[in-house]
């Protein structure tokens, strides 16, 4: 065993997972507050070239940098102000400045980020796998959240996500590679024919196209052979929580509400990305 052979040791690594995760959770916090702002300052741009106007000025803004600031005051986070779970709780998840309240989402990300690889590295052991599953885990829980608060999937992070799953396939990590390009495509034409299908037959849109691309990227990490499970599971969760959604919103069932479709294709991946195996061989012996 090398000097280092100890980090991959089944009673270290999900502990070392849990710390990675949850640092990764803080910054996941900053991609999902920031990133859709990027893009609305990139699409303002785009329309002022489009305008024949000058870009609108605005503050430098990306995903690292400035320093995190409170929105009420404008108070600069500290380092012993952003230390994942503690400061929130330390802080009884008000600014230290204002007192203005702290969503509870900051707490919740990253404890799913710190749990999520975890359990990934527990159930995987060292490898490519837990990786995998830790950064299929990380993406999904930015894009269920970014789509839930502002109804976009973005590029930025659909897309790599899929390449992730390809490059990770080719050794076999979740799916033969085979199975994991047909899972891509299979993906992004499922929901593709179930949004035309949709719109021919109501003249209306029933999702964008971001979820196209983000149940591709499923596909490519799980193989096509997922993607039935994961429809399945998606549609009848999205169709619970969005009902429950719908009614303490409005109090009644209206035809023209619409819900995000991206939380629930998160939710559904992350159940058959951990246990679709004995899903499916559940479901296999008893037909």
């Amino acid at each position: 065993m090398t000097s280092l052979g100890w980090l991959a040791q089944p009673a270290v690594l999900p502990w070392l997972a849990l710390f990675l995760g949850l640092c990764i959770g803080s910054f996941l916090n900053v991609v999902i507050h920031r990133l859709p702002k990027m893009m609305e300052r990139e699409w303002r741009a785009e329309c002022a070239a489009l305008a024949g106007q000058p870009a609108p000025e605005e503050a430098p803004l990306s995903l690292v940098s400035p320093r995190s600031r409170c929105p009420n005051c404008g108070h600069g986070i500290t380092a012993l102000e952003n230390v994942p779970l503690v400061s929130w709780a330390w802080l009884r998840g008000k600014c230290s400045s204002c007192g203005a309240k702290i969503s509870a989402r900051y707490p919740l990300v990253e404890l799913l980020a710190g749990i999520g690889a975890a359990y990934a590295a527990w159930r995987f052991g060292f490898g490519s796998a837990a990786l995998g599953a830790a950064l299929f885990l990380w993406f999904t829980i930015a894009l269920a959240f970014i789509d839930q608060e502002t109804g976009l999937l973005p590029d930025d992070l659909t897309l790599p996500l899929l390449w992730v799953g390809l490059v990770l396939n080719i050794g076999g990590a979740f799916a033969p590679l085979r199975d994991a390009v047909i899972g891509a495509v299979a993906g992004y034409l499922s929901l593709w024919l179930i949004y035309w299908g949709y719109k021919l037959a109501t003249g209306k849109e029933g999702m964008g196209y971001g979820d196209f691309k983000m149940n591709a990227a499923v596909g490519a990490f799980l193989g096509w052979k997922m993607l039935p499970l994961v429809i399945l599971l998606s549609s009848v969760v999205g169709l619970a929580f969005g009902a429950l959604q719908m009614f303490a919103a409005r109090g009644r069932w209206d035809a023209g509400f619409r819900f995000h479709f991206g939380p629930y294709i998160a939710i559904a991946a992350l159940v058959a990305l951990f246990w679709g195996e004995p899903i499916l061989r559940w479901y296999a012996d008893r037909l």
